[in-house]
Formats: structure tokens, sequence, C-alpha cells
């Protein structure tokens, strides 16, 4: 029978090193999340709107992005954009391009729905009052769609925090590479990779907790 050793101590002794990478996870995520909210808000105004160019030019990237593999897209925008456009994209770059990508593409779907679910009614009484479209959108429409889309935007985000450990396979520096390199190293994977799991958990379980809270409570409302 094999007889597992544990050597917790390569965690504390390297907590520093593996903590670094996960204010990098903290950092890419964050951005990420930022540039796909307004990609996502851009993406869904050319869905809606009334030029068919913008509508079709929506719908063929959404759904190219949203039916492929999110780590073959972050492989192509790495090593294919510079060789298309003959300019160096850093990993950093890379991951953050890649998720705020894929991300908007989905979030897009969920502004979409939002901006659908207002009522018609206000978007007249809007009319009625002397509103333009574009301040009937900004002070009626928009505020009302953020509000019911706040919970599955909320969701993207925790989807966003566990797509960005992909940022590993380019060597971008965030915690899930870090414990690549540390393992590497050290030989204890079993340590370093229970530990990230575990950090990974703690950072999106409450997040996923609370949007539920959130949902319930707007379900009764």
């Amino acid at each position: 029978m094999v007889t597992y050793s544990f050597r917790w101590d390569v965690i504390w002794n390297n907590l520093d090193f593996l903590m670094s990478g996960f204010q990098m996870t903290l950092f890419i995520s964050a951005i990420s999340l930022v540039f796909a909210l307004v990609g996502g808000l851009i993406l869904a105004l050319f869905d809606l709107s009334k030029f068919a160019v913008l509508r079709g030019f929506s719908l063929a990237l959404g759904e190219i992005i949203r039916n492929t593999p999110i780590l073959v897209q972050l492989l192509w925008v790495y090593y294919v954009l510079p060789i298309v456009f003959s300019i160096r994209v850093s990993a950093l770059a890379g991951i953050v391009i890649g998720l705020s990508l894929y991300m908007a593409a989905f979030i897009s779907e969920v502004y979409r729905a939002g901006i659908q679910a207002v009522p018609k009614g206000h978007r007249e009484a809007a009319q009625v009052l002397g509103l333009t479209p574009a301040q009937s959108f900004m002070r009626i429409v928009l505020p009302q769609a953020i509000r019911m889309t706040l919970p599955p935007l909320a969701s993207n985000f925790v989807q966003l925090i566990k797509f960005s450990s992909l940022g590993a396979v380019i060597s971008v520096s965030e915690i899930t590479r870090r414990g690549m390199e540390l393992s590497s190293s050290t030989f204890r994977p079993l340590e370093i990779f229970t530990f990230i799991a575990v950090v990974y958990f703690f950072i999106c379980w409450p997040l996923a907790m609370a949007i539920r809270i959130w949902e319930s409570r707007l379900a009764r409302r």
C-alpha cells in the first residue's frame, strides 16, 4: 500500500509567491469584467439596431464566440493576432482581450433580454414627456434593464473568475500558473493545487450564494 506524506509547509513557505498570482487573478478578472460589460452593451445595442449591417455583425460575432471553446479563442488571440496584424500581444493583453470578448458575447444576451423586458408603455410614456429616443433609453430603459440583469451579470462575473485560470496556458502569472511553476520545482502538486482550488472556491462560492439570495429577493417583489 502506497502512503502519502502531506507537506503543507510548501504552501506556507511559498504563500507570498502564490498570493502574487492571486492578485494577478483578481486584476485580470476585474479589468476583463469592465471591458466585457461595455462590449456586451455595445453588442446588445447593435443587435437591437434598425441597421441590418450592425445586427448582422453582432449576430455573427456572438455566434462565433459562443460556439467555439474559450481556450481556442485565447490561443488564437495570443498566437494568431500577431501574425495577422504584425503586432506583439503580451500574455496579459491576450488573456484580457480573450476573456473580454468571450464574456461580452454572453453578457450581450443578458443585456438584450433586459432591454426587451422593459414594458413598451414606459417607452411610450417617455415619448409623451418629450424625451428623445436617446434620452428615453438612458433615463428610462437602461436603468430598468440593468436592475433586472444584475443577478445574471454577477453570475457571469463568477464564470469570468474561473476562466481567468486559463491564462496559465499562455504563461500569465496568475495563481494557477504560479501553482504550476511551484509544483514543477517542489513536486508537490496535491498540496499546491488543492490550495488553489480552495482559494477559487472561497472566492466564487460566496458570490454564488449572494446571487441566489439576490434573485430570490427580486422574485418576491
